[in-house]
């Protein structure tokens, strides 16, 4: 094996321009194929992460009249808040309708604790105003409807009995978050306002549970635990995997092709060196195994490359971050301006073990070729 090592060493390095042009672009691909991952890893974790911070908390607790993906069950689905309910935000989501500009936008209305700490949700911006009704929005929501703050914009909404009513209220502050649960369409006012507003006075639609909060049943409630609630953000990831496999596989197959090219040409022109192999006692297999070791030589040459000006590459981006353009963040999917990559070690070391096997084939494949050699007839450089 040592010796059919550096015999394979020898020859790829005699090769030239031809082997190294396929390292280079199987290199290409190895570094594709990591940095596509890492970059969907660290979107996945950044997504989380601001999705727990801004919406999710450590759980839900929601009414079991209210469904969040049913707008129908929003006039009912409230219930009494429990008492002695500890380590938790109450939010009473109702809708209503907004005239700016004279049109008419549909706004969900979420009433949130003026004092909770759970959420990022700058709720305690209501503490130092004067307005009769405050409303705080997102980035997105003030886009859409043309809001900034100091403006007062008319308010329709009804209460628990159907009836309608209607009030200015005052963009009191304006958050920037990449959750858009939380921002499109969505207007936030005082818990306490929005209850008395709607005749629903000590009532909510669900609870936001810090990590402390410990589950017990409960009357007309139900429990979401955080990782449920992270589902969708996964499916998403899985689906933007799935289209990034096929271009991964594109690129591998690409880098592949020219290996199995190069692997085939090297036996038509050397079939003389192969007879002289066979001649001089090597055996067959042991042929066929020099030059399926070569065709595997490019893969272990192309990562030493891919290393050599990817792992810089890598590093600056993680320090820095990949800019994300400005209309990125309108378009329903969590993403902040910058995504930071996350280089996974398992993934590194498996994308590694997979180019080295796949090579490996690719380079075995036509070598079998060479076991069914008359060796007096390679010697004279003919084929079979």
């Amino acid at each position: 094996m040592k010796l059919a090592i550096q015999l394979a060493y020898k020859n790829l390095i005699g090769a030239g321009l031809r082997t190294w042009l396929n390292v280079i672009v199987l290199s290409f691909a190895f570094i594709i194929i990591i940095f596509f991952n890492a970059l969907l890893q660290g979107w996945s974790n950044q997504a989380k992460e601001d999705g727990i911070a801004w919406d999710f908390g450590y759980g839900h607790i929601l009414n079991r009249n209210y469904d969040p993906y049913d707008a129908f069950t929003i006039q009912d689905g409230h219930d009494i808040i429990p008492k002695n309910l500890e380590n938790t935000t109450p939010i009473l989501i109702q809708q209503g309708s907004i005239y700016p500009d004279g049109r008419l936008v549909s706004v969900l209305l979420k009433g949130i604790d003026t004092n909770q700490d759970i959420l990022k949700i700058p709720s305690a911006k209501f503490k130092n105003t004067t307005a009769a009704i405050p409303a705080i929005i997102g980035k997105r929501m003030a886009e859409s409807a043309n809001l900034k703050v100091g403006d007062e914009v008319i308010l329709r909404w009804r209460d628990k009995n159907g009836v309608f009513d209607a009030s200015y209220i005052s963009i009191i502050d304006v958050f920037d978050t990449t959750v858009p649960s939380i921002d499109a369409g969505q207007i936030w006012l005082p818990l306490e306002k929005l209850q008395k507003m709607t005749n629903l006075q000590t009532q909510a639609t669900l609870f936001v549970v810090n990590k402390n909060y410990q589950q017990n049943t409960l009357d007309n409630w139900k429990f979401v635990k955080q990782k449920t609630l992270l589902k969708d953000i996964e499916d998403v990831i899985a689906t933007e995997s799935i289209g990034s496999a096929v271009m991964y596989l594109v690129f591998l197959l690409i880098a592949l092709l020219a290996i199995f090219d190069t692997q085939v040409l090297s036996i038509f022109r050397r079939q003389k060196e192969i007879g002289t192999y066979v001649a001089l006692g090597m055996t067959r297999p042991k042929v066929v195994s020099l030059f399926t070791i070569e065709g595997t030589m490019h893969s272990i040459f192309a990562i030493i490359v891919g290393c050599m000006y990817g792992v810089p590459i890598f590093i600056y981006l993680n320090q820095s971050g990949i800019t994300m353009p400005d209309f990125a963040g309108s378009m329903g999917i969590g993403l902040d301006k910058a995504i930071f990559p996350v280089y996974n070690p398992s993934i590194i070391l498996l994308t590694i073990l997979f180019i080295i096997l796949a090579s490996a084939i690719v380079s075995y494949l036509p070598a079998r070729k060479i076991a069914r050699m008359n060796p007096v007839l390679a010697l004279k450089g003919k084929l079979q």
